[in-house]
């Protein structure tokens, strides 16, 4: 019987819609193993957030209040201590920053073997066996945890988001735990790109511009009234964003974000190997560029061989047209 703690992420007090891939993942385990599963929430706005993890099934969702804006050495000291007492066989986390950050720390501290950035999981009894891409997801490596705790880290684009359970949830409120180091470090702040569409790595709808666009005044002209008009999430390639045409956090690929929606429109991208690491998980890829050989339409289901520059005009017009006709 496996028990495992799932340590949400938050933002801005609220907890965020990556967690719940990281809960799918734990449903699945506890499920197969005749297990248990908590949630255990750090940060300012805890215990508010906890209540939003309240009805997902979990045993009990544990908070912490800790002020001053996320830093990994404040919140591994109350994690190690939350792990060790409550017996967890399994501690996992969504692999974003936050996840790739904390849970490597909290392992060396309990002495643990990590499966990180995970894409599946198989459970035979008490063996657990999990599933990651390697070498930009040309490989798929299969691997087991021997040590008695298991940190694991959990790709999101790979897990269908949780959804809510009909039974609530214990709520339990911890303190801090301190460990030396924390004492000197500050938190200055969070800068972020805020923006009015979706956030990239949770859209339904991407749509990429690569360096086929050739500048940001082309981004904001031609590929944002598609983006806007499918209400999409806007993402851009390597090559796009080191030419300095969007800002980085835009860019989709192995050293970017990596998405799966249901659908993702790529403009003007050829297709390297390490973009295609990171959106090949998407339902439907429509892809537009006037290279016929371009390495992306092997693995787009649509394949317009159209300058981009016609193409995206027209596409826009009829998405508009389409949604004035409903």
């Amino acid at each position: 019987m496996k028990k495992i703690l799932i340590v949400a992420e938050m933002l801005e007090g609220e907890v965020r819609k990556a967690t719940l891939s990281a809960m799918a993942m734990a449903k699945t385990v506890a499920a197969a193993s005749e297990g248990t599963y908590d949630v255990l929430v750090l940060g300012d706005g805890a215990e508010a957030a906890g209540e939003q993890m309240s009805s997902y099934g979990a045993e009990k969702v544990i908070t912490c209040e800790i002020e001053g804006g996320y830093v990994c050495e404040r919140y591994a000291a109350t994690l190690e201590k939350v792990v060790r007492d409550g017996d967890y066989t399994i501690v996992v986390a969504t692999a974003s920053a936050f996840g790739k950050d904390l849970l490597p720390r909290v392992a060396a501290k309990l002495g643990a073997g990590v499966a990180s950035d995970i894409s599946g999981v198989d459970v035979d009894g008490e063996e657990v066996v999990y599933t990651r891409p390697m070498y930009a997801g040309n490989v798929i490596g299969r691997l087991k945890v021997t040590s008695d705790i298991a940190v694991v880290t959990v790709r999101q684009a790979d897990f269908e988001a949780a959804a809510p359970d009909d039974e609530e949830s214990d709520l339990e409120s911890i303190d801090m735990e301190q460990e030396e180091v924390s004492s000197k470090i500050r938190f200055v702040g969070l800068e972020q790109v805020k923006s009015e569409r979706p956030e990239l790595s949770e859209a339904d709808v991407v749509v990429s511009g690569g360096r086929a666009l050739k500048s940001s005044e082309n981004f904001e002209k031609v590929l944002e009234p598609l983006v806007d008009s499918l209400n999409a999430a806007m993402g851009a390639s390597r090559a796009a964003c080191d030419a300095g045409y969007v800002s980085p956090e835009l860019q989709v690929g192995q050293t970017g974000k990596v998405v799966a929606p249901k659908l993702y429109i790529a403009v003007g991208i050829s297709g390297a190997i390490q973009h295609l690491a990171g959106m090949k998980g998407s339902k439907i890829i429509v892809a537009i560029n006037k290279d016929k050989e371009a390495p992306i339409a092997q693995v787009a289901d649509y394949f317009l061989a159209e300058d981009l520059f016609k193409a995206v005009p027209e596409l826009t017009q009829a998405v508009d047209q389409a949604k004035a006709d409903r």
